[in-house]
């Protein structure tokens, strides 16, 4: 009989449902530091429209943007490496909290903390 996932485990895989859909559905959106912050916030809220989400935070570094921009049209493409995001998971009473953020060149998604 197969193991049923702990509540943690479970905090732990929509986390990572979370962070698959964040990146992947937002990578290579056009974004100019003159639109990082609206881009910011449609990120951020449709992310937490899905369940057990309850918070997002998306920076998109404009320095970052600004230097990526390697033609007229004033524009980059997002990728992880513009951008930091926090997420808070609650999931029957456990709380999973995570981060994105540059790591040996790579964005890295990562646990920072389970609470039960």
């Amino acid at each position: 009989m197969p193991d049923i996932p702990t509540d943690a485990q479970q905090a732990c895989f929509e986390a990572g449902i979370k962070f698959g859909s964040l990146y992947h559905q937002f990578a290579g959106t056009p974004v100019s530091p003159a639109s990082t912050g609206s881009l910011e916030t449609a990120m951020a809220e449709a992310i937490e429209n899905q369940p057990h989400c309850e918070s997002v935070s998306v920076d998109i570094l404009d320095d970052r943007v600004a230097d990526a921009i390697d033609h007229e049209e004033g524009y980059a493409e997002l990728t992880g490496s513009l951008m930091e995001v926090e997420m808070r998971i609650d999931y029957e009473g456990t709380t999973v909290r995570t981060r994105m953020a540059m790591a040996d060149g790579y964005p890295r998604m990562r646990l920072v903390a389970v609470e039960a």
